[in-house]
């Protein structure tokens, strides 16, 4: 393989700059090698470690080098301080005689032009002369021990072991060195930690005490548990939010103190928590809402003359001409006239509000008078028209390729907070062909038109926009077109789509039904020998042909997303995603009389019900490690009129850069199928295997390496099948004495380029377990050996992919 020989090549390099970290060390310096936390037991050691002031070098397993140490040596070695500093000090006199020559000749762009390359300059030079070259940059120096930072660790260490109820800790070190390499040891011990005992609140405020008193049972601070800093942190945080979502518009945590009572024979504490009398007044007072007001700016004076004032459901709306709905703004304020003043409510205002897409900004102030508030919103209209174009890489089988998308968006088109939206997308791409044409071109063009109504249109009532409006509901009505050529066919299709999209108020479940989703399929163009091996699978019973007659598709079919701790982020913390997908195809076709199968039918009427379940799960181990995994099981099952014939669109496909990764693109499965040409000749890998039923999994460990490169490792395991016998792919249908001998598993290694707006994934997977292979050698893994590091042909395939798998 082609690819191969790159790899090899960077493996060499890798190998011949993976030097010793000690290599030209100085006498009396030693290389950081390892840190270690010794005595945690019930202390958090993830927190303890986080406190390194120094960290050791990170380093590949086996070969036990860091590379990189190595990049940053490799730059190094060209790398002359001297020189750069040089050249920043020309650059900066040369900058000094163009400001003189803009003093003397007046600011004329070409010499303003040639100033602001200097400064990019300038500003290029001082960060090579602070952190050296491209490579020095990318990779990192080798970690020297050094005595204070340990010290600050064990300080550090310390402070953090008695803001977490181990006042009696101690923490001490130990380093330990060999061949210039040293061990460092902390020495922790914990003793007994305190509990708390009691807790209790203070103030004068009885209602206050009251609304704390009914929500006991949501406090941070419980006793019997161990003491910690983080603790009365949380409990300052809630109380302050629950006081402020019940009408204390001034409160604020300041006014909240704690007095921590230490008994040191029996490591118990009593807690008080004492709510402060404010400044300038007796008491803390809650706060009602005494009026609203909305005003949207004109974009410029023209239209001041053009005001227009009304009142809704007691809000004041100042517009300027007759363009906009005073009811969907109000549905999306979530306070009134004569409400106690919520925080949340506010929040939620700002943000539903925000979602119309309609303003450039938008600001919620209150007035105080007495305990009244007087609310005022205040915006400005987002531009009319605004035009997007977007150039790209996209890559879903074989090679990447360009793509061009542009959308044009017209904001409040019926004056009711609508957007009209025009997409058009072209793109081109590499993929296999079925017949014997090798990678060719696929082309594609969409090109849609929508609105987006900023509420439900059924149902509709007087207070079904008030009742929804926290949930930001949208509906979309759209029509489209889309074409796609690829190598054995060319194929058109017209869509209409009505959906109903909404949330809940944390964006934590996202709803979709699409109450009717209707297309019209056509294929123009078939090559003559790719409609040959359509023929051949219908002669064995397999009428796959018959997703590529004329059709009308149509469907119904619902969607949610439960998010837990924003997945998608990646933050250090448990996050988790599920989807879930249910459709019903061809639903209208029930109610009608519709002809059964005829041998010569030239026009496809298509009935099924498909679900899907979609979950994966982020486990971060440290600031450097995680975990991530992703289980996947869908199944679709046609009936009626269809003959068990899918929609080609809504089959499933197994294998690729996001599925078992160890196959080439809907290459894998179905079941233990066997592709081959001929009856013991290699695998044909040309084909796509649509299926009926779908699982796969995928386990992958992450690591930052430096910079912004990241490895993974990863196991993908799973297949597809197909509901009922195919005669044309024999061992293809599901069956519950041997599905799990059918699970295709597939391992490898990933590098990633981790640019925070964009991530680019290689993965280089293999095959281990190919079900495709008969039973009792589906093992083959064994084929890499030193003399064949890639197996044999078709082992191993190199994906590219933007974005992470999952």
């Amino acid at each position: 393989m082609k690819f191969s020989k790159y790899i090899l090549f960077i493996g060499g390099l890798m190998a011949m700059t993976a030097c010793s970290l000690t290599k030209n060390l100085p006498d009396g310096e030693f290389v950081l090698y390892e840190n270690e936390l010794l005595g945690t037991e019930l202390s958090d050691k993830e927190g303890l470690a986080e406190l390194y002031r120094q960290e050791p070098n990170t380093r590949i397993p086996l070969i036990n080098r860091s590379l990189g140490v190595s990049i940053y040596r490799l730059g190094k070695s060209f790398y002359d301080s001297a020189k750069v500093v040089e050249k920043l000090e020309r650059t900066k006199e040369e900058k000094s005689l163009l400001i003189a020559e803009l003093d003397s000749l007046g600011n004329t762009k070409k010499l303003v032009k040639k100033a602001e390359k200097k400064d990019a300059k300038i500003e290029h030079l001082e960060e090579k002369a602070e952190y050296g070259n491209l490579l020095m940059r990318t990779g990192n120096p080798v970690t020297i021990l050094d005595s204070a930072l340990v010290s600050e660790t064990v300080t550090q260490q310390q402070n953090y072991l008695i803001n977490n109820g181990f006042f009696d800790a101690d923490v001490d070190f130990e380093v330990t060195t060999k061949k210039q390499k040293a061990y460092v040891s902390f020495l922790i011990n914990e003793k007994e930690p305190y509990l708390v005992d009691s807790f209790y609140t203070k103030s004068e405020n009885q209602d206050i005490l009251r609304l704390l008193n009914k929500t006991k049972k949501e406090s941070f601070l419980d006793t019997g548990k161990i003491y910690t800093q983080s603790d009365v942190i949380a409990e300052r945080e809630r109380i302050e939010k629950l006081l402020k979502n019940n009408g204390y518009y001034t409160f604020s945590k300041s006014y909240i103190e704690y007095n921590v009572f230490m008994d040191t024979l029996t490591k118990r504490l009593n807690v008080e928590q004492l709510i402060l009398k404010p400044t300038f007044a007796e008491k803390h007072n809650a706060y009602t809402i005494d009026s609203i007001t909305f005003t949207i700016v004109p974009p410029s004076e023209d239209f001041v003359d053009e005001k227009v004032q009304r009142e809704f459901e007691n809000i004041d709306f100042s517009f300027y001409k007759e363009r906009y709905s005073e009811r969907i703004f109000a549905s999306r304020i979530f306070f009134r006239e004569g409400d106690l003043y919520s925080r949340d409510d506010f929040i939620e205002s700002q943000k539903q509000l925000n979602n119309l897409d309609l303003f450039r900004f938008l600001n919620i102030s209150f007035d105080t008078l007495g305990t009244s508030l007087t609310a005022k919103i205040f915006s400005q209209p987002n531009q009319k028209y605004q035009l997007t174009n977007q150039l790209g890489l996209s890559i879903t089988e074989q090679l990447p390729g360009p793509f061009f998308s542009t959308s044009l968006r017209n904001r409040n088109f019926f004056r009711a907070g609508e957007i009209l939206e025009f997409n058009f997308r072209a793109g081109l791409e590499g993929v296999a062909s079925a017949t014997d044409q090798g990678v060719y071109q696929s082309r594609e063009l969409g090109t849609s038109v929508s609105v987006i109504f900023p509420r439900f249109l059924l149902p509709f009532y007087r207070t079904s926009l008030q009742k929804f409006g926290r949930y930001n509901p949208n509906t979309r009505a759209q029509f489209g077109y889309n074409y796609t050529n690829r190598p054995e066919y060319t194929r058109t299709s017209f869509n209409g789509l009505l959906a109903y999209t909404w949330a809940t108020r944390n964006n934590r479940q996202q709803f979709t039904i699409n109450a009717a989703d209707i297309n019209y399929v056509r294929t123009p163009s078939i090559l003559p020998e790719f409609v040959e091996i359509l023929e051949d699978l219908q002669a064995e019973g397999n009428n796959l042909i018959w997703s590529f007659l004329p059709s009308f598709v149509s469907a119904v079919s619902a969607q949610s997303i439960i998010n837990f701790n924003e997945y998608g982020n990646f933050k250090q913390r448990n996050a988790s995603l599920l989807r879930l997908f249910v459709e019903s195809g061809g639903t209208s076709l029930n109610f009608f009389d519709v002809p059964s199968n005829e041998e010569d039918i030239e026009f496809a009427n298509f009935q099924w019900l498909k679900f899907q379940a979609d979950f994966r799960r982020y486990y971060p181990l440290d600031k450097k490690q995680t975990l991530a995994y992703r289980a996947n099981f869908g199944i679709a099952q046609p009936y009626g009129i269809s003959g068990g014939i899918l929609p080609y669109e809504k089959y499933f496909f197994a294998g690729g850069g996001t599925s078992v990764r160890a196959w080439q693109a809907r290459r894998l499965g179905p079941g233990s199928y066997s592709p081959t040409v001929g009856e013991n000749g290699p695998y044909d890998y040309r084909i796509e295997q649509p299926a009926e039923m779908i699982f796969e999994s995928m386990f992958e460990y992450r690591r930052k390496l430096y910079g912004y490169f990241d490895i993974a490792l990863f196991i993908d395991v799973g297949n597809s099948w197909v509901i009922g016998v195919d005669n044309a792919r024999p061992g293809a249908d599901f069956r519950w004495n041997r599905f799990y001998k059918e699970l295709a598993v597939g391992t490898g290694i990933g590098l990633r380029m981790d640019f925070d707006f964009l991530v680019v994934r290689l993965d280089l997977a293999t095959k281990a377990i190919d079900p495709a292979q008969p039973e009792g050698n589906r093992w083959v893994l064994d084929n890499i050996s030193f003399r064949k590091p890639f197996g044999v042909r078709g082992q191993t395939v190199l994906n590219f992919g933007i974005g992470y798998p999952f």
